[in-house]
């Protein structure tokens, strides 16, 4: 199991533990492409075709690397692979990612964007029992 940070567009990002190729590829939605843009041993994991496949506009990430379109997540990186993020990391990154993006333009590979508050992800509704939802 590996604790990774999770941003998807327009929510707070959040903490999840997630096993394997296969979790890491429904988390994004597909096949995962890996991001370094920062020093801090971490990388952001994002679907690799998330601009071709119209995916909403998610996070800018400075240093050229424009911006990332659909969920990704941050994890840490070990060796020679992914590894849980440390919980000072999960800070770092859960205040460099709070606020959401609208994509307003772009211009060369730079991103313009509004950046406005996220809201928490909706937890889903207990369903009610079949008697009382007939009520």
């Amino acid at each position: 199991m590996m604790n990774v940070l999770v941003v998807e567009p327009g929510i707070l990002p959040y903490e999840k533990e997630i096993k394997g190729l296969q979790e890491m590829q429904a988390l994004v939605g597909g096949l995962i492409d890996a991001i370094y843009p920062y020093d801090d041993p971490v990388a952001l994991v994002c679907n690799d075709e998330g601009l071709l496949l119209g995916l909403p506009f998610n996070r800018s990430v400075e240093g050229g690397y424009g911006g990332i379109c659909g969920t990704f997540f941050v994890c840490g990186l070990g060796e020679d692979t992914f590894v849980s993020l440390s919980p000072e990391l999960i800070e770092k990154y859960r205040e460099k990612f709070r606020r959401a993006e609208i994509l307003l333009g772009v211009k060369g590979n730079t991103p313009i964007t509004f950046k406005t508050e996220a809201k928490p992800k909706a937890r889903p509704e207990k369903l009610k029992p079949r008697h009382e939802a007939q009520r």
